[in-house]
């Protein structure tokens, strides 16, 4: 299937729009992308981005510089709506994307927000690549490179949407399921929970501590505060751990205890068995 995009320096919008339909096209194998400004060419494409003078998704056309268009996209933004109506995005993640990069590089792209001299940013990161190119083939080469940038980006929104999403059910399965503890929710790991905990009424909810194995090998458990925006905790560690660690702390709670944080929030400990049983010896577990 053949893809045109314009020749010559490139952008952050056309560079993303190629990655987006490289990722997400179902016929994404068969895509293949030349970069020309020939209107034979161009009109013998499939999709065209960028490039072309008129926006029609029906027809695989997705340029913003015409007068006729309006809107506030670019072809980045452009190819995302088209890959979300089409369904070949799932919603959600179609969402975090255009929160995560998309919508920033329409707005850069169409001037309505500049890129700030000193600070990176994904538009400014992929103009740097157009610095080394001399001559068309050089700058198709490097668009190629700066393609693999907006590929790794996107696969890492994807990765945290799976994420996400795989955290949301276990934490609602737990909030909803009889645990050991009323008062404890335990997970195989550390996840990205607080979102989906105070969404469904966490504050109100009857646990007041989270635990979970650490890639160290140690158990944490943290306890939960009162809202999401509050450094407080619903039930705090005993005052007598406050900063302690190692030899120290594991006198005062009578197991293998590593450190537990000195605002009480936080308490680190050898083993599953040794964290539970601290909490058993302070009355901290119903």
């Amino acid at each position: 299937m053949r893809v045109v995009t314009h020749s010559g320096k490139f952008h952050a919008d056309d560079v993303l729009a190629w990655a987006l339909l490289c990722y997400f096209h179902p016929q994404r194998s068969s895509l293949s992308l030349t970069r020309t400004r020939d209107i034979d060419i161009i009109q013998t494409a499939e999709i065209v981005f960028d490039v072309g003078g008129l926006y029609d998704p029906s027809l695989g056309r997705f340029d913003h510089h015409q007068n006729e268009y309006t809107g506030p996209l670019s072809s980045a933004g452009m190819v995302l709506q088209w890959l979300l109506t089409s369904n070949w995005i799932d919603p959600t993640l179609g969402k975090m994307m255009d929160h995560e990069i998309v919508s920033y590089v329409d707005d850069v792209d169409n001037g309505r927000i500049e890129e700030r001299p000193s600070v990176p940013c994904f538009s400014k990161m992929v103009n740097l690549f157009n610095a080394p190119a001399q001559t068309l083939q050089d700058f198709d080469d490097q668009f190629q490179l700066a393609t693999k940038i907006a590929t790794g980006i996107i696969e890492g929104i994807v990765s945290r949407h799976r994420k996400e999403e795989e955290a949301r059910q276990l934490v609602l399965n737990t909030m909803n399921m009889t645990r050991e503890f009323k008062n404890l929710m335990e997970f195989p790991a550390y996840i990205s929970w607080k979102s989906t905990y105070y969404a469904n009424a966490g504050s109100t909810h009857s646990t007041e501590f989270v635990m979970y194995p650490s890639m160290h090998g140690t158990w944490q458990v943290s306890a939960i505060p009162p809202t999401s925006e509050s450094f407080d905790q619903k039930r705090s560690f005993p005052a007598e751990w406050a900063g302690l660690r190692d030899e120290e702390l594991s006198a005062v709670t009578g197991v293998p205890s590593i450190f537990c944080h000195k605002n009480r929030f936080i308490a680190v400990f050898e083993t599953r068995n040794a964290a539970i049983e601290a909490m058993r010896r302070f009355d901290l577990l119903r």
